[in-house]
């Protein structure tokens, strides 16, 4: 299936702020939605995740044969290279590679200018390590210490746009911003992990991907300390915050059996209302 490059770049940023999971000391794990969704990148779960990342979003899109798909910025390389698409100059949507020989991380441009690219990756942080914990939008150099060892150049539909003079030697380049994500939650999914998540192991996860919304909500409520609000499990910490929340007059001043911390669709949509989420069914 064909692949645009404004909706594989727009995909990927629409993950922007999305955080794996912690183990039961606190520690970022590398479990996360990515690997899980991915058809034959399911063992991956728990290893680094930045490969896996970019190929998710191909794989959305529907575009497998497009794309490497792999957890290894180096296989991922190799197939670049034998397909006779790879250059040493930044390319629009395309995948960059970290690394002597592009071994240690990748990410993707969605912009690029003559000292800089920007881009959207996967298994970094804030300061870029090649381990991190979530999806960031970054900038980092295109040339000297920090710089990439090179790109990938997906076959797009758009074409292809790109800073190397045989790829036609554009200077500055940019895909189209996305539009501003309409977050979905379902209520039904919240209030089933908030019965469940409690009573699985230090954790165990239900709908981490929707219950990491609510979970945020409730840290920017001042309800949830934010080391537990990105694990997407709804356990005892999550419940007793949501209970303060239906309690709130802003959830709705709740009390007794109504305030128990099992989120019901009004004081859901209260939250969702106040901090930008959408709650459905």
């Amino acid at each position: 299936m064909p692949l645009s490059r404004t909706a594989y770049v727009n995909i990927l940023r629409s993950q922007t702020g999305y955080h794996e999971g912690r183990d039961k000391n606190g520690n970022w794990n590398n479990i996360q939605r990515f690997s899980p969704e991915t058809p034959g990148l399911e063992w991956s779960q728990g290893q680094a995740w930045c490969a896996t990342f970019t190929a998710w979003g191909a794989d959305e899109l529907g575009a497998r044969s497009l794309w490497p798909i792999t957890a290894s910025c180096y296989y991922a390389v190799d197939w670049w290279k034998k397909a006779g698409r790879f250059t040493e100059y930044p390319v629009l949507g395309g995948p960059f590679y970290l690394g002597k020989v592009g071994e240690d991380h990748v990410g993707v441009v969605y912009a690029y200018d003559d000292n800089s690219i920007y881009t959207v990756e996967g298994n970094t942080n804030a300061g870029g390590a090649f381990q991190g914990d979530g999806v960031y939008q970054r900038v980092r150099p295109r040339r000297g210490p920090g710089s990439p060892y090179g790109y990938g150049v997906p076959a797009f539909t758009e074409g292809t746009v790109s800073a190397d003079p045989k790829l036609g030697g554009t200077r500055t380049a940019s895909v189209p911003p996305p539009a501003p994500p309409e977050v979905r939650v379902s209520a039904a999914h919240i209030a089933a992990a908030a019965r469940r998540d409690p009573g699985l192991r230090q954790g165990g996860t239900t709908y981490p991907a929707e219950v990491n919304v609510v979970e945020v909500a409730l840290a920017r409520a001042g309800l949830l300390k934010d080391a537990y609000a990105h694990d997407g499990s709804f356990g005892s910490l999550s419940v007793s915050a949501y209970a303060a929340w239906q309690r709130s007059k802003a959830g709705g001043a709740y009390t007794g059996a109504d305030a128990d911390g099992i989120p019901g669709r009004t004081s859901l949509a209260r939250l969702g209302k106040v901090h930008g989420f959408t709650v459905i069914d």
